[in-house]
């Protein structure tokens, strides 16, 4: 019987385990955040959010619209506010007439286009490399942040996907550079995906000969690729946060004398898609390089890439 008993106790344990590990980190904090704002506006009105009901929810949105949130904003809350009820074991009818005809209503009202980052284009990307190279700095940093743009840039990483390279995921070859990804924000179960970098007729712009040169005059040969510094430029072990891309962004776009508010760490992955749907480049093509699921997000790459290039007014003599 106590043999049973500590089976069951086990099997409690590897459950609870793989309740956990059922969402990412991020995204799991993510839902903590967001459930956290829709209980201050609940304390605020003296409302209670655990568990709350639908038209509850449904100010809550409205609150949020007044406050010119986006839509996707509006939608995330609500899948949060979802999830965090079933997590403590509590029903919220999430698809309940209160809120689905209010988030109708809300997009009609104020409409859904939203304002998104700028993709950085490649001649932007090229820019950004030469004044990395006219720096003062130091050698050292100036690959390191290099071989981040170009890597981030030639691979259509996220933000985070970049940092959470390790040395063990390249492998240098004839051709090029040979990247496993071993988990991104479309693979949550780890199943891994591999890009491959060629190399550039143009050795300034290869991003497989600006990392080898990293690796080279870092030393490093195991774990974080891209690392922070520590004061006088000395490299440490800790490996840089995705934040640090969008503010590697931003200052150098500063130093090239662009307005820096409209771009962010996704700016590279959104360059490369809609740089290489510039090109010629295939939907399919672009997607086995972005990971993308959905031809959705491509589409809309492809078809900016191509307002003035497939515009009826080219066809009009004035």
């Amino acid at each position: 019987m106590s043999e049973i008993i500590t089976d069951i106790k086990k099997l409690q344990q590897e459950t609870l385990l793989n309740l956990q590990n059922s969402k990412s980190h991020n995204t799991v904090r993510a839902y903590k955040s967001d459930f956290n704002d829709f209980g201050l506006f609940c304390a605020q009105n003296g409302f209670k959010s655990l568990p709350s009901e639908p038209n509850i929810v449904s100010l809550y949105l409205t609150h949020l619209s007044s406050k010119d949130a986006k839509m996707s904003t509006l939608k995330r809350r609500l899948v949060s506010i979802g999830v965090i009820h079933k997590l403590k074991g509590h029903y919220l009818d999430t698809k309940h007439p209160s809120i689905i005809e209010n988030i109708m209503g809300i997009k009609r009202r104020k409409g859904s286009i939203q304002k998104a980052k700028k993709p950085l284009l490649i001649n932007y990307l090229k820019k950004l490399i030469d004044v990395i190279d006219k720096e003062k700095n130091e050698e050292i940093k100036k690959l390191r942040d290099r071989s981040i743009l170009l890597i981030g840039f030639s691979g259509g990483f996220r933000r985070n996907e970049i940092v959470s390279l390790d040395y063990d995921d390249l492998e240098f070859m004839q051709e090029g550079l040979k990247i496993r990804l071993k988990r991104s924000k479309t693979d949550q179960f780890g199943e891994g995906s591999i890009k491959g970098l060629p190399y550039f007729d143009n050795s300034q712009y290869c991003p497989v000969v600006s990392i080898k040169k990293w690796i080279e005059i870092s030393k490093i040969s195991s774990g974080a690729i891209f690392r922070r510094f520590t004061k006088g430029s000395k490299l440490s072990n800790n490996r840089l946060t995705d934040q640090s891309v969008a503010l590697l962004i931003k200052d150098y776009l500063k130093l090239v004398g662009i307005e820096s508010k409209n771009y962010s760490g996704h700016s590279l992955r959104s360059g490369f898609a809609t740089s290489a749907a510039e090109s010629g480049a295939e939907e399919r093509s672009i997607m086995a390089m972005t990971g993308h699921k959905s031809t959705e997000m491509v589409r809309r790459y492809i078809k900016e890439a191509n307002l003035f290039k497939n515009n009826a007014l080219n066809k009009i003599k004035i």
